[in-house]
């Protein structure tokens, strides 16, 4: 959404976009899983009353929105989008088939995950963390609001500073709040590695694709 209140911004998104077309045309094969954030917070909602279960299949709706949205950017730029929602919509999305997204992947397609797991109470990462798992990937990447993980807030403390590498242990144990548990311990059990960068900073998808120092790196 960036700087506006609510929504998809356009300039964030073909922002967004150009990284992973940079990053395609290098030849690697991209999955993408989306939140829904920037339209609806399920927790939020549920704290402020909504009942849970239904507030988080509305969070998952709205992943899917910005899983539409995303397609259609990444089209204009020539890339060829697939989306799959753990919610079955056909008359929108094609549903979750395993196979079928690992030959899209194979092929050069971009794929889109939306709806989460499909599950209420289970968050975007730990959704993340399931899918890199069935997809057999190399690296999980998580954008966010800053440029990796730190010692505390750097927005709260500014002399905070940034960990180049941690371990699963590590982020766990010092209670980082960099990812769920859940989606940590994933990563950690089936040793799929993990870095947290900035959406915001140009080129840091290149950077850690291409082994520069970018955001944190967890690994076992």
């Amino acid at each position: 959404m960036g700087e506006d209140s609510y929504g998809i911004n356009r300039e964030v998104m073909g922002r967004i976009v150009a990284e992973i077309e940079e990053v395609s045309n290098l030849g690697v094969e991209i999955a993408i899983v989306v939140g829904g954030g920037n339209i609806f917070r399920g927790m939020k909602s549920a704290n402020d009353g909504l009942e849970r279960v239904n507030a988080d299949y509305m969070g998952m709706l709205a992943t899917v929105m910005n899983a539409l949205a995303l397609q259609d950017a990444m089209k204009l730029v020539g890339l060829v989008p697939r989306i799959q929602s753990a919610l079955r919509i056909e008359q929108v999305v094609e549903p979750y088939i395993r196979a079928r997204a690992l030959r899209y992947m194979k092929d050069g397609k971009v794929v889109i995950f939306a709806a989460g797991t499909g599950n209420p109470f289970f968050t975007t990462d730990t959704a993340a963390a399931l899918r890199g798992m069935e997809m057999n990937v190399d690296i999980m990447l998580k954008a966010t609001k800053v440029d990796g993980i730190y010692t505390e807030d750097p927005k709260i403390n500014p002399s905070a500073t940034r960990f180049k590498k941690l371990t699963f242990d590590e982020a766990i144990n010092r209670n980082l709040q960099v990812m769920d548990a859940t989606a940590l311990t994933l990563c950690r059990d089936q040793k799929l590695p993990l870095n947290v960068f900035s959406i915001f900073k140009l080129g840091a998808l290149k950077r850690i694709i291409t082994g520069e120092d970018e955001g944190t790196l967890v690994t076992v």
